[in-house]
């Protein structure tokens, strides 16, 4: 399949792709919803150590021009941000790597993964999910009036609903991890990020699991309230290749800026790190 990035440019510049690290593996870090590649930034000085990390931002990052992001390719299906990863791997003459994806971008690696599953050596999903919304026999997390209420603030009021959500989204009692979020969402624009919120919200990937044929590698946190521990291990039996799950004895939606020593611990483990 052939990159489908069709604006002009290259995408490794309109994504301010960076490659930190000369190691002979390849380790893709991908952001998730409110943040930008900035949130790895406790990880990547002992990963580059042994590979070589690209980060780069999503394409409703603050950082991206904002007329890249288009609502009618970015949807609930996440095959335009697959495909975007897809494309930036092969700008880079990427032919195998590791894909680290946080939130919904462990989704969007298993979307990928179902494209263009010999590019993958292994997948780790971290606080990730196929569906947010609650359902029959399945517990995302959220009833359709929470999504609804979260929909209806950041189209009312943005501003105001970031210092509500990012401490719980934090978890802990994290002023600089609380700081460091909400500076990230305060710079979104108010439109795409109710688009993407509601792309993200309102996804059910559950279908995709047992498409994913690729090793994986499961990290979430006990407690978050973006994502209940239950579905790490639901994701588990669904996945079409054998996985393993890690649950990190802490709260939180984001251990990379949390109890980021922790979960280096994990990854080091998972990348066989001595």
């Amino acid at each position: 399949m052939g990159c489908q990035w069709n604006h002009g440019g290259g995408i490794v510049q309109a994504l301010n792709t960076h490659v930190y690290g000369n190691g002979s593996q390849t380790l893709v870090l991908a952001h998730g919803y409110g943040s930008d590649q900035t949130v790895w930034h406790y990880l990547i000085p002992l990963l580059a150590y042994y590979f070589k990390v690209v980060v780069f931002d999503l394409v409703y990052s603050p950082n991206v021009d904002p007329k890249l992001y288009d609502p009618k390719r970015y949807t609930s299906d996440f095959n335009g941000y697959a495909d975007n990863v897809l494309c930036l791997l092969d700008e880079l003459n990427v032919k195998r790597t590791i894909y680290l994806g946080h939130s919904m971008s462990a989704m969007v690696g298993c979307v990928a993964a179902t494209k263009r599953p010999h590019l993958f050596q292994h997948l780790i999903l971290l606080s990730g999910s196929p569906r947010y919304l609650n359902t029959t026999g399945y517990t995302g997390g959220f009833t359709r009036p929470e999504l609804d209420a979260i929909f209806n603030q950041i189209d009312k009021n943005f501003s105001s609903w970031i210092p509500n959500f990012a401490p719980l989204a934090i978890g802990a009692n994290n002023t600089t991890a609380i700081v460091e979020l909400e500076r990230s969402f305060r710079r979104m624009k108010p439109k795409i990020a109710l688009s993407a919120a509601e792309n993200v919200l309102l996804s059910d990937l559950r279908k995709v699991l047992p498409k994913v044929m690729v090793p994986t590698s499961i990290i979430q946190s006990k407690k978050d309230m973006v994502v209940p521990e239950s579905v790490a291990f639901y994701m588990k039996r669904m996945l079409g290749a054998p996985a393993e799950v890690t649950i990190l004895d802490t709260q939180g939606h984001f251990p990379q800026l949390t109890v980021y020593p922790l979960l280096l611990k994990v990854l080091k483990g998972i990348l066989h790190i001595k």
